[in-house]
């Protein structure tokens, strides 16, 4: 077993604390962001992350594109979706917690590759459910990787995104024939329901974890606005 590295620790709302840690694996550096005993993120899983941008920025077709990302985490979502969306698109990653983005500019600058300065990304630190809830339509998409998915674990206020109320806010933020893309460890039946009762058009993919198509399976809800 190869040591791991604690790179630093911060708290979260509630109390909990996020530790990163790092080690080399396979010589090339590992990362790891972990909630107690609980691995949130691995910088070697980065495919349903990926997967996430993919299938719903391929689909912007709008000049002059308007995305919204909830949750940097390891930044492989936004990398992706810089990769698909045109010149003009204007990207705003929203990340609850201060201490991540800290990361991505620091220890894990590497694996970000430069998306933090890309023109076209603007970041905030902030609850991506009051940027939602202020907004009218006013996104092409906005896709949502704030937790482990509908249930809340690391932050007990993201569950109000996944309830209908947090979704009827989510379709008002919209721009006719918008995405709101779902990020999340494992399907969920009655998440799918809400989604459908909430007036979108419900296509529920299951995509891999690692890029290289092995491992777990993740769930990815593409929500269109109808």
């Amino acid at each position: 077993m190869i040591a791991r590295e604690l790179l630093d620790s911060a708290k979260i709302p509630g109390g909990d604390e996020l530790r990163l840690f790092r080690r080399e694996l396979k010589g090339a550096d590992e990362y790891s962001i972990m909630l107690g005993r609980i691995e949130l993120m691995n910088s070697r899983l980065s495919g349903s992350e990926e997967a996430l941008a993919q299938l719903t920025c391929a689909d912007v077709k709008t000049a002059a594109s308007r995305i919204l990302i909830g949750g940097l985490g390891m930044g492989f979502t936004l990398r992706a979706a810089l990769a698909v969306l045109p010149g003009d698109a204007k990207v705003e990653v929203v990340e609850l917690i201060p201490a991540v983005v800290r990361w991505a500019r620091g220890p894990m600058a590497a694996l970000h590759g430069g998306s933090l300065d890309d023109a076209r990304v603007a970041i905030r630190t902030a609850d991506v459910a009051r940027i939602i809830a202020g907004a009218n339509a006013q996104y092409d998409a906005i896709l949502l990787d704030v937790d482990n998915g509908p249930d809340g674990l690391t932050h007990d206020d993201n569950e109000q995104l996944y309830s209908m109320a947090g979704l009827q806010k989510a379709k008002s933020a919209l721009t006719p024939d918008g995405v709101l893309a779902i990020w999340s460890s494992g399907p969920d039946t009655g998440f799918t329901r809400r989604l459908t009762k909430s007036g979108f058009a419900v296509d529920v993919k299951t995509v891999p974890a690692r890029s290289n198509g092995k491992g777990a399976k993740h769930t990815i809800w593409l929500a269109t606005k109808r």
